[in-house]
């Protein structure tokens, strides 16, 4: 029996694991087993307990690495492993910085040749920041190429938080994604709302009989808006002028991580977070992670992409944490700031009113 796998791509923050829980939710309507593979960048696992959180289904984690490179050489065994439990469909949500093409490789393996087969390479663009990211990351060109093969080689493309760019932006942004890729379904989204049916019907739970996989009907997905009036300009990703050459390091080079601990009796404040949040705005892309406050028992999960932060109630029991990733990130200073400020008596001060989680 050969099951059908997923794939979850696009950058940092662009709200992957937000179409994740939705497509999980839709496996669970149809009658389907899922299993999923977590790759996380950073040593402290956050995406995985929120999906622990909402689904009972089968979950292997990769963390501190990315599965193009320094977790290449697990993703065999991961996936062998989450095969045992005879899921129905695959899902990989890859780090923001991985290539997916990297992925199709490693399921022609011979401990998964036969076993597994790729059903589609979905990629999830962040419409605000997209059109920045050639000049965002101008000086580290494995990281652009990388970026660039999440749209190439995309079967289905959501371009989302639609919500925050004018219509002008969307027409661009679909100029350059089409100089990218010509032949992708393209989708504008709010927070990865799409309709799953059709990609996921074919897909038939293994108790009802032989598994069948039927070619996906992409006509039943909502396309995308008209062209505006009035074009704009923007280069976004722009295509290479040669064929890239094979990939020798690793695509995340410059990416850093840091994890950091949290102490409520330091007082801080979701407006605290915020602060030292916007501080480090310039080089950082992502965070995330659980805390609790003084004057509330209650875990909160703190969601921060596209420098905006979100906050949301959690029922994570854990020891809390946060973890910030970023491109050059100085790690020993931000860590030192970091202790300083909870070593700092915080005076009281009022509280934002909690963002909603926007992802």
């Amino acid at each position: 029996m050969t099951i059908p796998v997923f794939v979850l791509s696009g950058f940092l923050g662009s709200g992957k694991t937000t179409l994740l829980l939705r497509m999980l939710e839709e496996s669970k309507e149809l009658g389907l087993r899922p299993g999923i593979l977590m790759n996380e960048l950073g040593k402290a696992d956050v995406d995985g307990l929120i999906l622990e959180g909402h689904s009972s289904a089968s979950i292997e984690k990769l963390l501190d690495g990315c599965v193009c490179c320094s977790k290449k050489s697990e993703l065999t065994g991961s996936l062998q492993a989450l095969l045992v439990r005879k899921p129905d469909i695959l899902f990989i949500e890859l780090t923001g910085v991985a290539n997916p093409e990297e992925i199709a490789d490693v399921l022609t393996e011979p401990g998964l040749l036969g076993r597994v087969a790729l059903k589609q390479v979905i990629t999830v663009l962040d419409a605000e920041n997209f059109m920045d990211y050639n000049s965002l990351f101008a000086s580290d060109k494995q990281l652009v190429r990388t970026l660039r093969r999440q749209v190439e080689v995309a079967d289905l493309i959501l371009v989302n938080k639609t919500d925050y760019v004018h219509r002008i932006r969307l027409h661009q942004i679909e100029k350059a994604i089409r100089k990218l890729n010509g032949h992708a379904m393209l989708v504008y989204t709010t927070h990865c709302r799409v309709e799953l049916k059709p990609i996921l019907e074919g897909v038939q739970p293994a108790q009802n009989g032989p598994l069948t996989v039927r070619p996906i009907r992409m006509t039943k997905i909502r396309t995308h808006p008209k062209e505006p009036s009035a074009a704009g300009t923007g280069r976004g990703m722009q295509p290479a002028d040669s064929p890239a050459p094979a990939e020798t390091a690793p695509s995340h080079s410059r990416v850093r991580t840091v994890t950091l601990p949290w102490n409520q009796a330091a007082g801080l404040t979701k407006a605290d977070v915020d602060v030292f949040l916007q501080r480090w705005k310039d080089g950082l892309i992502r965070a995330k992670g659980y805390v609790t406050f003084a004057e509330s028992s209650h875990m909160h999960l703190l969601q921060y992409a596209g420098k905006r932060s979100y906050w949301e109630p959690s029922f994570y029991q854990g020891e809390p944490y946060l973890v910030f990733i970023g491109i050059d990130l100085d790690t020993d200073r931000l860590s030192e700031e970091w202790q300083r400020l909870q070593d700092t008596p915080q005076p009281q001060s009022l509280e934002p009113e909690s963002g909603r989680r926007r992802k």
